[in-house]
């Protein structure tokens, strides 16, 4: 094997790692929120990230990318929270095309009682992923840059 493959395998290899470290993690926040609060991962991701606009709407594109989602499957995911009375939309008066999205009272209740339970089982999978010699370096990774973001904080 030449260095040109070498590197192709260390990549490959890093991209297996992260993706059991996401695994881990997806599927331990999905088990609890589905439990607790009712909420799968992305419907929680989609009401941390509309909690974060600070007083200002959020684009259905913004949406979109901050949820990792195309833009039908955010549709869809919008209208059922939506329905269940968590977030509202709104039109945009400088482009009637636009639609806004931002949490109903609701959405900031669920939310607030859902974030509890997603920071502590958070904080449990990547305790249990740190005993796992091939994650332990990645979630020493995640642990500096939470580190670092926190010392950069105003």
């Amino acid at each position: 094997m030449g260095i040109a493959d070498d590197a192709v395998q260390l990549r490959a290899q890093g991209w297996r790692t992260l993706a059991a470290l996401h695994g881990l993690i997806d599927t331990a926040l999905e088990k609890a929120l589905q439990a607790e609060h009712g909420l799968s991962v992305v419907e929680y991701t989609v009401l941390d990230a509309l909690s974060r606009q600070d007083g200002w709407h959020m684009r259905m594109q913004q949406l979109a990318r901050a949820a990792a989602l195309s833009g039908s499957a955010t549709t869809r995911l919008v209208n059922r929270l939506e329905d269940r009375g968590l977030l509202t939309r709104i039109l945009c008066q400088d482009d009637r095309r636009g639609i806004y999205t931002e949490l109903t009272e609701d959405g900031w209740t669920l939310l607030n009682t859902a974030r509890s339970t997603h920071d502590a089982v958070l904080a449990d999978a990547l305790a249990q992923a740190e005993q796992t010699p091939e994650l332990a370096p990645l979630v020493d990774a995640l642990h500096r840059l939470s580190a670092d973001a926190r010392s950069m904080a105003p």
